[in-house]
């Protein structure tokens, strides 16, 4: 930051949301609070839910005493917020329970948070909500730890970032590069050569969409093959997860550094730049 900057600088914490969408709501709590939380900058993160929907595997008495539900934010300011990915792709988004609320969040980031991180199926239908982008299904799982190019290194999120990157992948739908192109607003910073689109800014509205998990743990790809396999004998190894593909040997976390960079990053943006007056976010918008 420049120097005036930096001499005007007034300290508070950064509030942090993290609207959760996932079944497993500790696990994610976790993974994101671990990578935001390692910076030296105080973060406060308030958790939050859907309002009209009841997650089936959260117990309600956990969802009282840790969440706060959309109805009950939403006359707050955050300098971020996190929108995470859901294991529901397969649907139409119209046919998702929740999906008019989501609109409703989708819309109310615009005024009232500085910086958006949305995450997978979050990112997917962040963007079908703002640009009509659809997303088109896959013959099979895209699973594993796929790498990636990085195509903008000067820019402020990807500081320190390689020019290559392996991110864990998830999903059973992908988005066609072609189609984030169309749009002027919408920058590409990296991609990979099978599965097409990972992370993109729309930098006038402090948004970002990655559409891959840099957030997981070592053993998030492993738990959730474990899980496949209940359901399908032949599921799919993660590519290049399992040293050798053999699952018997420990799976190698070799994103972690960079996931810890990216949310620096992520974080530092949002220091320098959101209002100190947190009252302020989305006045000049």
């Amino acid at each position: 930051m420049s120097e005036d900057t930096a001499e005007r600088q007034d300290i508070r914490p950064l509030e942090i949301g993290l609207l959760n969408l996932m079944p497993e709501k500790e696990k994610t709590e976790r993974q994101f609070a671990r990578l935001i939380g390692s910076t030296p900058l105080q973060v406060r993160l308030t958790l939050i839910r859907i309002t009209k929907h009841t997650p089936k595997n959260t117990a309600p008495e956990y969802l009282s005493k840790f969440y706060k539900s959309f109805d009950e934010i939403k006359y707050k300011k955050f300098d971020g917020i996190i929108i995470t990915g859901a294991p529901i792709e397969k649907l139409q988004y119209e046919d998702v329970k929740y999906w008019k609320e989501l609109c409703e969040i989708f819309a109310w980031t615009s005024d009232n948070v500085h910086s958006v991180l949305s995450v997978c199926w979050g990112a997917m239908a962040m963007l079908y909500y703002r640009f009509g982008i659809k997303k088109f299904p896959l013959k099979t799982k895209a699973f594993g730890c796929f790498h990636q190019d990085n195509l903008s290194p000067s820019s402020p999120y990807l500081r320190g970032i390689s020019d290559e990157i392996i991110i864990p992948v998830s999903r059973w739908t992908k988005i066609n590069t072609e189609d984030i192109k169309k749009f002027p607003e919408l920058d590409l910073l990296l991609e990979s050569s099978d599965m097409g689109p990972c992370l993109i800014e729309e930098s006038k509205k402090n948004t970002l969409f990655m559409l891959n998990h840099i957030e997981y743990e070592t053993n998030s790809l492993n738990e959730e093959y474990q899980r496949d396999l209940k359901s399908s004998a032949s599921s799919s190894i993660p590519i290049d997860y399992f040293d050798e593909n053999n699952t018997n040997r420990k799976p190698k976390n070799r994103w972690r550094s960079n996931a810890h960079i990216f949310f620096g990053n992520w974080i530092n943006e949002i220091y320098q730049k959101t209002p100190y007056d947190i009252n302020l976010i989305g006045y000049h918008r």
